[in-house]
């Protein structure tokens, strides 16, 4: 399990926190090998969350790399079975070049993850580094309280889809292995910040 390296990074992600004072919801557009899709990101409701998906966005690491998972609810062998497609960058999901970050709770954000949520992958409680999934069909098994992780912690959805949800279900039903691997992945060509970074996530 990730666990946070040093204070000084929970501080930085602190600084996140304030509040947009009414600023528009900052716009991510991902230029996939299946589609397009823009993400809207609630920056006032999950600020840890957005700034540090945003600093991934704006430092480029999103691309080269995939969609590599798809989970469909109807195949899904598990007792709360969901409907995702999970991203990562080209390091992997468990990319451990930055430190994880606090799990923001749907219980305390108010988010919740029906279709075209965006939201961090995570182990434990507080691991979520770069790898997001994006929900296609109401899931609520993944917020806080759900049964989807053991511990009912949930996810922290942070945003959702205003553009392209169709392409997320196209990946959705993409070939796939029988260990939710989509073969081939779908390529990330871009991920790309509209306007620009938010003063609540500026160092």
């Amino acid at each position: 399990m990730r666990t946070m390296t040093t204070m000084a990074a929970v501080l930085a992600l602190s600084a996140c926190a304030t509040t947009a004072t009414g600023a528009d919801n900052p716009r991510v557009v991902l230029e996939t090998d299946a589609g397009r899709m823009v993400l809207e990101l609630e920056l006032e409701r999950a600020p840890l969350t957005v700034c540090n998906f945003l600093s991934y966005v704006t430092d480029g690491d999103y691309e080269a790399g995939s969609f590599f998972r798809a989970v469909v609810s109807a195949t899904n062998d598990n007792p709360n079975p969901i409907d995702v497609i999970q991203a990562a960058t080209p390091r992997g999901s468990d990319d451990d070049s930055r430190p994880p970050i606090p799990l923001e709770r749907t219980r305390d954000t108010g988010l919740g993850h029906t279709a075209g949520a965006i939201s961090m992958a995570r182990d434990g409680p507080d691991t979520a580094t770069s790898s997001f999934f994006i929900v296609t069909q109401d899931t609520p098994s993944l917020d806080f309280g759900g049964g989807r992780n053991p511990d009912r912690q949930g996810f922290a959805a942070f945003g959702r889809v205003v553009e392209g949800l169709e392409v997320a279900r196209a990946i959705q039903i993409s070939p796939a292995d029988d260990q939710e691997q989509l073969t081939p992945p779908v390529a990330i060509r871009s991920a790309t910040l509209i306007g620009e970074v938010p003063p609540e996530c500026r160092p």
